[in-house]
Protein backbone atom coordinates (compact mmCIF):
# COMPACT_ATOMS: atom_id res chain seq x y z
CA UNK A 1 0.00 0.00 0.00
CA UNK A 2 1.44 3.33 -1.08
CA UNK A 3 1.93 5.99 1.59
CA UNK A 4 0.43 9.45 1.33
CA UNK A 5 3.87 10.89 0.63
CA UNK A 6 4.37 8.41 -2.25
CA UNK A 7 0.98 9.22 -3.74
CA UNK A 8 1.63 12.93 -3.41
CA UNK A 9 5.08 12.57 -4.98
CA UNK A 10 3.75 10.55 -7.90
CA UNK A 11 1.01 13.11 -8.48
CA UNK A 12 3.57 15.93 -8.38
CA UNK A 13 5.82 14.00 -10.80
CA UNK A 14 2.92 13.58 -13.22
CA UNK A 15 2.10 17.28 -12.98
CA UNK A 16 5.73 18.22 -13.60
CA UNK A 17 5.89 15.94 -16.66
CA UNK A 18 2.68 17.39 -18.03
CA UNK A 19 3.97 20.89 -17.33
CA UNK A 20 7.25 20.03 -19.04
CA UNK A 21 5.44 18.84 -22.15
CA UNK A 22 3.14 21.84 -22.15
CA UNK A 23 5.99 24.32 -21.68
CA UNK A 24 8.05 22.57 -24.35
CA UNK A 25 5.19 22.63 -26.83
CA UNK A 26 4.35 26.24 -26.07
CA UNK A 27 8.02 27.21 -26.19
CA UNK A 28 8.60 25.54 -29.53
CA UNK A 29 5.45 26.97 -31.06
CA UNK A 30 6.40 30.38 -29.74
CA UNK A 31 9.90 30.02 -31.17
CA UNK A 32 8.50 29.02 -34.54
CA UNK A 33 6.02 31.91 -34.47
CA UNK A 34 8.75 34.38 -33.53
CA UNK A 35 11.02 33.00 -36.26
CA UNK A 36 8.28 33.20 -38.87
CA UNK A 37 7.27 36.70 -37.79
CA UNK A 38 10.88 37.90 -37.85
CA UNK A 39 11.57 36.32 -41.22
CA UNK A 40 8.38 37.75 -42.71
CA UNK A 41 9.20 41.21 -41.41
CA UNK A 42 12.75 41.06 -42.73
CA UNK A 43 11.56 39.82 -46.13
CA UNK A 44 8.44 41.92 -46.38
CA UNK A 45 9.70 43.73 -49.52
CA UNK A 46 11.39 40.65 -51.00
CA UNK A 47 8.55 39.86 -53.40
CA UNK A 48 8.30 43.50 -54.47
CA UNK A 49 12.03 43.62 -55.19
CA UNK A 50 11.87 40.36 -57.18
CA UNK A 51 8.79 41.57 -59.07
CA UNK A 52 10.75 44.56 -60.35
CA UNK A 53 13.50 42.23 -61.62
CA UNK A 54 11.17 39.56 -63.10
CA UNK A 55 8.62 41.83 -64.71
CA UNK A 56 10.60 42.21 -68.01
CA UNK A 57 10.41 38.39 -68.41
CA UNK A 58 6.61 38.29 -68.10
CA UNK A 59 5.32 40.67 -70.80
CA UNK A 60 4.55 38.56 -73.89
CA UNK A 61 5.31 35.15 -72.42
CA UNK A 62 6.90 33.70 -69.34
CA UNK A 63 10.62 33.42 -70.01
CA UNK A 64 11.27 30.44 -67.75
CA UNK A 65 14.93 30.16 -68.72
CA UNK A 66 15.68 33.76 -67.84
CA UNK A 67 13.69 33.57 -64.64
CA UNK A 68 15.44 30.35 -63.56
CA UNK A 69 18.83 31.87 -64.25
CA UNK A 70 17.87 34.87 -62.16
CA UNK A 71 16.51 32.66 -59.41
CA UNK A 72 19.62 30.50 -59.46
CA UNK A 73 21.62 33.61 -58.70
CA UNK A 74 19.22 34.60 -55.90
CA UNK A 75 19.19 31.09 -54.45
CA UNK A 76 22.90 31.27 -54.12
CA UNK A 77 22.31 34.25 -51.84
CA UNK A 78 19.16 32.94 -50.04
CA UNK A 79 18.47 29.24 -50.61
CA UNK A 80 15.38 29.27 -48.36
CA UNK A 81 12.79 30.56 -50.87
CA UNK A 82 10.35 29.05 -53.36
CA UNK A 83 8.68 31.28 -55.96
CA UNK A 84 5.29 30.95 -57.64
CA UNK A 85 3.54 32.99 -60.30
CA UNK A 86 -0.16 33.18 -59.53
CA UNK A 87 -3.05 34.44 -61.57
CA UNK A 88 -5.53 36.92 -60.22
CA UNK A 89 -7.71 34.02 -59.02
CA UNK A 90 -4.76 32.37 -57.27
CA UNK A 91 -4.14 29.73 -59.94
CA UNK A 92 -0.51 28.62 -60.06
CA UNK A 93 0.89 29.52 -63.50
CA UNK A 94 4.50 28.59 -62.74
CA UNK A 95 6.55 27.44 -59.80
CA UNK A 96 10.24 27.56 -59.09
CA UNK A 97 11.17 25.25 -56.22
CA UNK A 98 14.83 25.15 -55.25
CA UNK A 99 14.70 23.72 -51.73
CA UNK A 100 13.99 20.31 -53.25
CA UNK A 101 14.75 19.80 -56.91
CA UNK A 102 12.35 16.82 -57.20
CA UNK A 103 9.40 18.57 -55.54
CA UNK A 104 6.50 19.97 -57.49
CA UNK A 105 3.35 21.82 -56.46
CA UNK A 106 0.41 19.67 -55.45
CA UNK A 107 -2.07 22.53 -55.53
CA UNK A 108 -3.62 24.35 -58.47
CA UNK A 109 -4.88 27.36 -56.60
CA UNK A 110 -3.62 29.40 -53.67
CA UNK A 111 -6.05 31.34 -51.48
CA UNK A 112 -5.76 35.03 -52.31
CA UNK A 113 -7.27 36.57 -49.14
CA UNK A 114 -4.02 36.25 -47.12
CA UNK A 115 -2.10 37.67 -50.09
CA UNK A 116 -4.34 40.74 -50.24
CA UNK A 117 -4.09 41.16 -46.47
CA UNK A 118 -0.28 41.10 -46.67
CA UNK A 119 -0.22 43.72 -49.42
CA UNK A 120 -2.71 45.82 -47.41
CA UNK A 121 -0.14 46.00 -44.57
CA UNK A 122 -1.67 43.52 -42.07
CA UNK A 123 0.49 42.70 -39.05
CA UNK A 124 2.85 39.75 -39.25
CA UNK A 125 2.88 36.85 -39.08
CA UNK A 126 0.50 36.07 -41.92
CA UNK A 127 0.47 32.49 -43.17
CA UNK A 128 -0.80 30.79 -46.29
CA UNK A 129 -0.65 27.31 -47.77
CA UNK A 130 2.61 25.92 -49.13
CA UNK A 131 1.88 24.66 -52.68
CA UNK A 132 4.19 21.72 -52.00
CA UNK A 133 2.17 20.73 -48.90
CA UNK A 134 -1.40 22.07 -48.67
CA UNK A 135 -1.65 21.08 -44.99
CA UNK A 136 1.27 23.30 -43.95
CA UNK A 137 0.85 27.04 -43.36
CA UNK A 138 4.00 29.07 -44.03
CA UNK A 139 5.09 32.72 -43.94
CA UNK A 140 5.42 34.40 -47.31
CA UNK A 141 6.10 37.59 -49.22
CA UNK A 142 3.93 38.68 -52.12
CA UNK A 143 3.82 41.50 -54.67
CA UNK A 144 1.54 42.33 -57.60
CA UNK A 145 2.83 41.59 -61.12
CA UNK A 146 1.48 41.64 -64.66
CA UNK A 147 1.74 38.32 -66.50
CA UNK A 148 1.34 38.43 -70.32
CA UNK A 149 -0.85 41.52 -69.99
CA UNK A 150 -3.02 40.10 -67.20
CA UNK A 151 -3.21 42.56 -64.34
CA UNK A 152 -3.76 41.63 -60.67
CA UNK A 153 -1.44 38.64 -60.70
CA UNK A 154 0.87 37.74 -57.82
CA UNK A 155 4.51 36.92 -57.29
CA UNK A 156 4.21 34.53 -54.33
CA UNK A 157 7.43 33.85 -52.40
CA UNK A 158 7.35 31.05 -49.78
CA UNK A 159 9.87 31.80 -47.04
CA UNK A 160 11.73 28.84 -45.60
CA UNK A 161 10.38 26.27 -48.01
CA UNK A 162 10.40 22.61 -47.08
CA UNK A 163 13.62 22.91 -45.11
CA UNK A 164 11.51 23.98 -42.03
CA UNK A 165 8.67 21.58 -42.52
CA UNK A 166 8.49 20.72 -38.80
CA UNK A 167 9.24 22.13 -35.36
CA UNK A 168 11.83 19.44 -34.88
CA UNK A 169 13.61 20.79 -37.93
CA UNK A 170 13.72 24.23 -36.40
CA UNK A 171 15.11 22.87 -33.14
CA UNK A 172 17.69 20.83 -34.99
CA UNK A 173 18.81 23.94 -36.86
CA UNK A 174 18.62 26.34 -33.90
CA UNK A 175 21.16 26.11 -31.11
CA UNK A 176 19.28 28.79 -29.19
CA UNK A 177 16.08 26.70 -29.26
CA UNK A 178 17.96 23.63 -28.07
CA UNK A 179 19.58 25.63 -25.29
CA UNK A 180 16.24 27.09 -24.24
CA UNK A 181 14.64 23.66 -24.11
CA UNK A 182 17.57 22.33 -22.13
CA UNK A 183 17.26 25.20 -19.66
CA UNK A 184 13.56 24.55 -19.25
CA UNK A 185 14.30 20.89 -18.64
CA UNK A 186 16.89 21.70 -15.95
CA UNK A 187 14.55 24.12 -14.21
CA UNK A 188 11.74 21.57 -14.15
CA UNK A 189 14.09 18.86 -12.91
CA UNK A 190 15.26 21.13 -10.10
CA UNK A 191 11.61 21.93 -9.34
CA UNK A 192 10.82 18.23 -9.19
CA UNK A 193 13.65 17.50 -6.77
CA UNK A 194 12.82 20.46 -4.54
CA UNK A 195 9.14 19.50 -4.60
CA UNK A 196 9.84 15.90 -3.58
CA UNK A 197 12.04 17.08 -0.71
CA UNK A 198 9.37 19.59 0.34
CA UNK A 199 6.67 16.91 0.29
CA UNK A 200 8.83 14.62 2.41
CA UNK A 201 9.34 17.45 4.90
CA UNK A 202 5.67 18.46 4.92
CA UNK A 203 4.37 14.91 5.35
CA UNK A 204 6.75 14.09 8.20
CA UNK A 205 4.30 15.54 10.78
CA UNK A 206 1.60 13.33 9.26
CA UNK A 207 3.78 10.27 9.80
CA UNK A 208 4.30 11.25 13.44
CA UNK A 209 0.57 11.81 13.76
CA UNK A 210 -0.08 8.41 12.20
CA UNK A 211 2.24 6.71 14.72
CA UNK A 212 0.50 8.37 17.66
CA UNK A 213 -3.00 7.59 16.37
CA UNK A 214 -2.02 3.97 15.68
CA UNK A 215 -0.58 3.62 19.19
CA UNK A 216 -3.75 5.12 20.67
CA UNK A 217 -5.91 2.76 18.61
CA UNK A 218 -3.87 -0.23 19.81
CA UNK A 219 -4.66 0.55 23.43
CA UNK A 220 -2.03 3.07 24.53
CA UNK A 221 -4.63 5.59 25.70
CA UNK A 222 -2.02 7.90 27.22
CA UNK A 223 -0.46 8.76 23.86
CA UNK A 224 -0.98 12.37 22.79
CA UNK A 225 0.47 14.55 20.07
CA UNK A 226 1.17 17.33 22.55
CA UNK A 227 3.80 15.04 24.11
CA UNK A 228 4.83 12.92 21.11
CA UNK A 229 5.07 15.89 18.72
CA UNK A 230 4.71 19.11 20.73
CA UNK A 231 5.69 21.28 17.79
CA UNK A 232 2.77 19.91 15.80
CA UNK A 233 0.12 21.08 18.27
CA UNK A 234 1.64 24.57 18.37
CA UNK A 235 1.26 25.06 14.63
CA UNK A 236 -1.37 27.52 13.46
CA UNK A 237 -2.20 25.77 10.19
CA UNK A 238 -4.60 22.92 9.39
CA UNK A 239 -2.17 20.25 10.68
CA UNK A 240 -1.95 22.02 14.03
CA UNK A 241 -5.73 22.26 14.23
CA UNK A 242 -6.02 18.55 13.37
CA UNK A 243 -3.44 17.62 16.04
CA UNK A 244 -5.22 19.66 18.71
CA UNK A 245 -8.57 18.20 17.66
CA UNK A 246 -7.16 14.66 18.01
CA UNK A 247 -5.81 15.38 21.50
CA UNK A 248 -9.14 16.87 22.56
CA UNK A 249 -11.05 13.93 21.14
CA UNK A 250 -8.66 11.49 22.80
CA UNK A 251 -9.07 13.26 26.16
CA UNK A 252 -12.84 13.20 25.77
CA UNK A 253 -12.82 9.53 24.80
CA UNK A 254 -10.65 8.56 27.77
CA UNK A 255 -12.85 10.62 30.09
CA UNK A 256 -15.94 8.91 28.68
CA UNK A 257 -14.35 5.50 29.13
CA UNK A 258 -13.51 6.35 32.73
CA UNK A 259 -17.05 7.61 33.25
CA UNK A 260 -18.44 4.41 31.72
CA UNK A 261 -16.21 2.36 34.00
CA UNK A 262 -17.33 4.37 37.02
CA UNK A 263 -20.96 4.12 35.93
CA UNK A 264 -20.61 0.39 35.49
CA UNK A 265 -19.16 0.13 38.98
CA UNK A 266 -22.03 2.23 40.30
CA UNK A 267 -24.45 -0.04 38.48
CA UNK A 268 -22.96 -3.08 40.15
CA UNK A 269 -23.05 -1.32 43.50
CA UNK A 270 -26.64 -0.26 42.82
CA UNK A 271 -27.71 -3.82 42.09
CA UNK A 272 -25.94 -5.05 45.21
CA UNK A 273 -27.40 -2.30 47.39
CA UNK A 274 -30.92 -2.68 46.04
CA UNK A 275 -30.68 -6.43 46.54
CA UNK A 276 -29.57 -5.89 50.13
CA UNK A 277 -32.06 -3.11 50.86
CA UNK A 278 -34.94 -5.11 49.47
CA UNK A 279 -33.91 -8.57 50.62
CA UNK A 280 -33.25 -7.68 54.26
CA UNK A 281 -36.56 -5.99 55.07
CA UNK A 282 -38.50 -8.52 53.01
CA UNK A 283 -36.87 -11.33 54.95
CA UNK A 284 -37.57 -9.47 58.20
CA UNK A 285 -41.22 -8.88 57.29
CA UNK A 286 -41.61 -12.51 56.25
CA UNK A 287 -40.02 -13.74 59.46
CA UNK A 288 -42.14 -11.55 61.72
CA UNK A 289 -45.34 -12.45 59.86
CA UNK A 290 -44.55 -16.15 60.16
CA UNK A 291 -43.90 -15.67 63.89
CA UNK A 292 -47.16 -13.80 64.30
CA UNK A 293 -49.02 -16.57 62.48
CA UNK A 294 -47.57 -19.22 64.80
CA UNK A 295 -48.48 -17.24 67.94
CA UNK A 296 -51.93 -16.07 66.95
CA UNK A 297 -53.68 -18.68 69.11
CA UNK A 298 -52.00 -18.13 72.47
CA UNK A 299 -49.13 -15.77 72.02
CA UNK A 300 -48.23 -12.69 74.05
CA UNK A 301 -50.21 -9.75 72.65
CA UNK A 302 -47.48 -7.24 73.47
CA UNK A 303 -44.94 -9.34 71.60
CA UNK A 304 -47.27 -9.65 68.64
CA UNK A 305 -47.67 -5.88 68.55
CA UNK A 306 -43.88 -5.42 68.57
CA UNK A 307 -43.58 -7.84 65.66
CA UNK A 308 -46.29 -6.01 63.75
CA UNK A 309 -44.69 -2.64 64.44
CA UNK A 310 -41.35 -3.84 63.13
CA UNK A 311 -42.98 -5.38 60.06
CA UNK A 312 -44.89 -2.14 59.40
CA UNK A 313 -41.72 -0.05 59.73
CA UNK A 314 -39.92 -2.25 57.23
CA UNK A 315 -42.83 -2.25 54.77
CA UNK A 316 -42.99 1.55 55.08
CA UNK A 317 -39.26 1.70 54.42
CA UNK A 318 -39.68 -0.54 51.41
CA UNK A 319 -42.45 1.69 50.14
CA UNK A 320 -40.26 4.79 50.55
CA UNK A 321 -37.38 3.06 48.75
CA UNK A 322 -39.59 2.08 45.82
CA UNK A 323 -41.02 5.59 45.62
CA UNK A 324 -37.51 7.07 45.69
CA UNK A 325 -36.38 4.76 42.91
CA UNK A 326 -39.42 5.73 40.86
CA UNK A 327 -38.83 9.43 41.51
CA UNK A 328 -35.13 9.19 40.63
CA UNK A 329 -35.89 7.31 37.42
CA UNK A 330 -38.30 10.06 36.34
CA UNK A 331 -35.67 12.71 37.09
CA UNK A 332 -33.05 10.80 35.11
CA UNK A 333 -35.46 10.47 32.18
CA UNK A 334 -36.21 14.23 32.39
CA UNK A 335 -39.88 13.47 32.86
CA UNK A 336 -40.09 16.00 35.70
CA UNK A 337 -40.22 19.64 34.58
CA UNK A 338 -40.49 22.46 37.12
CA UNK A 339 -43.41 24.87 37.04
CA UNK A 340 -41.83 28.00 38.55
CA UNK A 341 -43.93 30.53 40.38
CA UNK A 342 -43.15 33.35 42.82
CA UNK A 343 -43.37 32.46 46.52
CA UNK A 344 -41.85 33.51 49.83
CA UNK A 345 -38.96 31.20 50.75
CA UNK A 346 -39.23 32.17 54.41
CA UNK A 347 -42.83 30.91 54.52
CA UNK A 348 -41.86 27.60 52.87
CA UNK A 349 -38.93 27.10 55.25
CA UNK A 350 -41.18 27.78 58.22
CA UNK A 351 -43.79 25.29 56.94
CA UNK A 352 -41.23 22.54 56.38
CA UNK A 353 -39.73 23.15 59.83
CA UNK A 354 -43.17 22.71 61.38
CA UNK A 355 -43.64 19.45 59.45
CA UNK A 356 -40.48 17.81 60.80
CA UNK A 357 -40.62 19.38 64.27
CA UNK A 358 -42.45 16.38 65.83
CA UNK A 359 -39.81 13.97 64.52
CA UNK A 360 -37.00 16.16 65.85
CA UNK A 361 -38.65 16.40 69.25
CA UNK A 362 -39.19 12.65 69.40
CA UNK A 363 -35.50 12.06 68.58
CA UNK A 364 -34.35 14.54 71.22
CA UNK A 365 -32.91 16.93 68.59
CA UNK A 366 -33.25 20.69 68.72
CA UNK A 367 -34.61 22.18 65.48
CA UNK A 368 -33.77 25.83 64.93
CA UNK A 369 -34.69 28.25 62.14
CA UNK A 370 -32.96 31.47 61.22
CA UNK A 371 -34.99 33.55 58.79
CA UNK A 372 -34.47 37.13 57.61
CA UNK A 373 -37.06 39.75 58.42
CA UNK A 374 -37.41 40.64 54.73
CA UNK A 375 -36.37 38.43 51.85
CA UNK A 376 -37.10 38.69 48.12
CA UNK A 377 -39.67 36.43 46.54
CA UNK A 378 -38.26 33.28 45.02
CA UNK A 379 -39.07 32.06 41.50
CA UNK A 380 -39.13 28.24 41.52
CA UNK A 381 -41.36 25.18 41.69
CA UNK A 382 -42.61 25.27 45.27
CA UNK A 383 -43.44 21.55 45.37
CA UNK A 384 -40.01 20.45 44.17
CA UNK A 385 -38.23 22.87 46.51
CA UNK A 386 -40.28 21.56 49.42
CA UNK A 387 -39.27 18.01 48.47
CA UNK A 388 -35.60 19.01 48.44
CA UNK A 389 -35.86 20.69 51.85
CA UNK A 390 -37.62 17.67 53.38
CA UNK A 391 -34.91 15.36 52.03
CA UNK A 392 -32.15 17.54 53.51
CA UNK A 393 -33.89 17.73 56.89
CA UNK A 394 -34.50 13.96 56.90
CA UNK A 395 -30.81 13.43 56.20
CA UNK A 396 -29.79 15.89 58.95
CA UNK A 397 -32.11 14.31 61.56
CA UNK A 398 -30.95 10.83 60.59
CA UNK A 399 -27.27 11.67 61.24
CA UNK A 400 -27.65 13.89 64.30
CA UNK A 401 -27.46 12.18 67.71
CA UNK A 402 -29.81 12.86 70.61
CA UNK A 403 -29.07 16.23 72.13
CA UNK A 404 -27.76 17.61 68.84
CA UNK A 405 -29.03 20.55 66.82
CA UNK A 406 -30.35 20.94 63.28
CA UNK A 407 -30.51 24.48 61.90
CA UNK A 408 -32.53 25.63 58.91
CA UNK A 409 -31.30 28.99 57.61
CA UNK A 410 -32.49 31.26 54.77
CA UNK A 411 -30.17 34.10 53.68
CA UNK A 412 -30.62 36.89 51.17
CA UNK A 413 -27.89 37.16 48.52
CA UNK A 414 -27.41 39.31 45.44
CA UNK A 415 -28.65 36.58 43.10
CA UNK A 416 -31.50 35.27 45.23
CA UNK A 417 -32.14 33.36 48.44
CA UNK A 418 -29.72 30.76 49.82
CA UNK A 419 -31.00 27.96 52.03
CA UNK A 420 -28.70 26.11 54.44
CA UNK A 421 -29.42 22.94 56.44
CA UNK A 422 -26.81 22.29 59.14
CA UNK A 423 -26.44 19.59 61.76
CA UNK A 424 -24.07 18.81 64.62
CA UNK A 425 -23.65 15.15 63.72
CA UNK A 426 -20.53 13.08 63.19
CA UNK A 427 -19.72 14.78 59.88
CA UNK A 428 -18.53 13.25 56.62
CA UNK A 429 -14.91 12.14 56.03
CA UNK A 430 -13.08 14.11 53.33
CA UNK A 431 -12.66 10.95 51.22
CA UNK A 432 -16.43 10.49 51.08
CA UNK A 433 -17.40 14.09 50.21
CA UNK A 434 -16.87 13.75 46.40
CA UNK A 435 -19.26 10.77 46.34
CA UNK A 436 -21.92 11.92 48.78
CA UNK A 437 -24.43 12.72 45.99
CA UNK A 438 -24.02 9.39 44.23
CA UNK A 439 -27.02 7.14 44.47
CA UNK A 440 -26.78 4.32 47.02
CA UNK A 441 -23.56 5.76 48.40
CA UNK A 442 -23.35 5.89 52.18
CA UNK A 443 -20.60 7.46 54.19
CA UNK A 444 -21.38 5.01 57.01
CA UNK A 445 -20.93 1.43 55.91
CA UNK A 446 -22.72 -0.25 58.82
CA UNK A 447 -26.37 -1.21 58.58
CA UNK A 448 -28.87 -1.90 61.28
CA UNK A 449 -29.29 -5.37 62.60
CA UNK A 450 -32.25 -7.48 61.82
CA UNK A 451 -33.04 -5.74 58.57
CA UNK A 452 -34.63 -2.73 60.32
CA UNK A 453 -33.92 0.20 58.00
CA UNK A 454 -35.84 2.78 59.91
CA UNK A 455 -32.66 4.53 61.08
CA UNK A 456 -30.58 4.42 57.90
CA UNK A 457 -31.20 5.64 54.38
CA UNK A 458 -30.78 3.85 51.09
CA UNK A 459 -28.51 6.58 49.70
CA UNK A 460 -31.09 8.01 47.31
CA UNK A 461 -32.30 11.12 49.16
CA UNK A 462 -29.27 13.28 48.41
CA UNK A 463 -29.13 12.11 44.77
CA UNK A 464 -32.79 13.13 44.35
CA UNK A 465 -32.20 16.46 46.08
CA UNK A 466 -29.26 17.23 43.82
CA UNK A 467 -31.42 16.55 40.74
CA UNK A 468 -34.22 18.76 42.07
CA UNK A 469 -31.85 21.68 42.70
CA UNK A 470 -30.24 21.28 39.27
CA UNK A 471 -33.68 21.45 37.64
CA UNK A 472 -33.79 25.06 38.85
CA UNK A 473 -30.31 25.84 37.53
CA UNK A 474 -28.73 25.67 40.98
CA UNK A 475 -25.97 23.65 42.58
CA UNK A 476 -26.22 21.67 45.79
CA UNK A 477 -23.01 22.06 47.79
CA UNK A 478 -21.79 20.47 51.01
CA UNK A 479 -19.32 21.39 53.74
CA UNK A 480 -18.45 18.98 56.50
CA UNK A 481 -15.93 18.35 59.25
CA UNK A 482 -15.63 15.09 61.16
CA UNK A 483 -17.13 15.31 64.67
CA UNK A 484 -18.30 18.87 63.98
CA UNK A 485 -21.24 18.46 61.61
CA UNK A 486 -22.36 18.98 58.02
CA UNK A 487 -23.97 21.83 56.09
CA UNK A 488 -25.85 21.51 52.79
CA UNK A 489 -26.80 24.65 50.86
CA UNK A 490 -28.33 25.75 47.56
CA UNK A 491 -29.30 29.07 45.94
CA UNK A 492 -32.62 29.82 44.26
CA UNK A 493 -33.11 32.85 41.99
CA UNK A 494 -35.10 35.84 43.15
CA UNK A 495 -38.36 36.68 41.40
CA UNK A 496 -38.38 39.78 39.19
CA UNK A 497 -41.43 41.62 37.92
CA UNK A 498 -40.48 41.04 34.28
CA UNK A 499 -40.86 37.28 34.87
CA UNK A 500 -44.58 37.81 35.40
CA UNK A 501 -45.13 38.26 31.65
CA UNK A 502 -42.91 35.29 30.83
CA UNK A 503 -44.54 33.07 33.41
Amino acid sequence: MRSFNTRLSLLFLALVLVLTGALGAVGLRTAVAVTEETEQRLNRTLAADLATQFQPYLHDAIDHAAIEDKIAYLVGINPRIDLYLLGGDGMIKAGYVHTDADASPTMQFVETAPLDAFMAGAAAPIRNADPLDPDRQVPFSVAPVSIMGEQGCYLYVVLGGQRYESVAGLVAESGIARAALGGIGLVLLATLLVGLLAFAFLTRPLRRMEDTVAAFASGHLDRRLRTDAPGLTRRTDELGALARAFDQQADTLVANLEELSRTDQLRRDLVANISHDLRSPLASVQGYLETIRLKLDGGDRAALERYLDTALRNTARLNRLVMQLFELSKLDAQQVQPNPEPFAMTDLVQDVAMQVAPRAEAAGITLETDLPDAAPMTHADIGLVERALVNLLDNALQHTPMGGTVRLVAETEADGVRVRVSDTGAGIPAADLPHIFERFYRAEKARTNGGDLSKTGAGLGLAITKKLVELHGGTLSVQSAVNRGTTFSFLLPAWRKEQLAVG
